[in-house]
């Protein structure tokens, strides 16, 4: 039997949280190492971080490293990278747009309390008319529940995540898109999102001055 994967990060969301949505949607169960400052510079110093950076994951006999590097590989090996080179590329460019607006997002509990006000407004200005009306439309061209192919794709699993994240800041982000309220219901009652989704899952909570701080000393911010 093959070993689970072994994720290696802070004890929060970050960049590991997208590996984590990835991996639970497709079934896998893992592991998880939560590093201190010592261990990040323990992994630095025995050469498991190729470029001295995490999220690290160790997975199929390899140390991997690097966000999309890591989203590429468990999506190409559970099938959800497409079936052809046209809907890889186009799961790449949903996937690139989600991650946008979810580093946005992401930045927001190290900023400045006045900052942080002004680009929770721009966050939620994008949202609702750069990124979702691309989803939406999507959706209503082809007339299908998922975004590519008419199958279960990396693109959807990160959409969904993001706009989870972007109703944390504003719960009715979607008023304006039927399509994606529907598509938010049905994705999240997929068994192993639905798992996921659960207290007491390996999904994290939204980050507090606590985690900050854990985050600020371990990579000397």
């Amino acid at each position: 039997m093959a070993e689970k994967p072994k994720l290696h990060y802070t004890r929060g969301r970050g960049k590991m949280e997208s590996i984590r949505w990835l991996l639970a949607a497709a079934g896998v169960e893992f592991e998880e190492e939560f590093i201190e400052k010592e261990d990040l510079e323990k992994l630095r110093n025995d050469g498991s971080l190729l470029f001295q950076q995490v999220p690290m994951v160790e997975i199929d006999g390899m140390k991997m490293v690097q966000t999309r590097a890591i989203l590429c590989y468990i999506a190409g090996k559970y099938n959800l990278y497409g079936k052809d080179l046209k809907e890889r590329a186009w799961i790449d460019m949903y996937v690139e747009g989600t991650t946008d607006l979810m580093g946005m997002i992401m930045a927001l509990p190290f900023q400045a309390a006045d900052v942080k006000e002004k680009n929770i407004a721009l966050i939620t200005e994008r949202a609702t008319t750069r990124y979702f009306p691309v989803y939406e439309k999507a959706l209503k061209d082809h007339g299908q529940d998922y975004l590519v192919g008419n199958k279960l794709s990396w693109a959807d699993i990160h959409l969904l995540e993001a706009i989870l994240m972007t109703e944390e800041l504003k719960s009715d982000i979607l008023s304006a898109f039927p399509l994606l309220q529907a598509f938010k219901t049905k994705m999240s009652n997929m068994p192993t999102i639905k798992k996921f989704l659960q207290p007491g899952s390996p999904r994290k909570p939204p980050p507090d001055e606590n985690y900050v701080a854990t985050v600020m000393k371990i990579f000397k911010l």
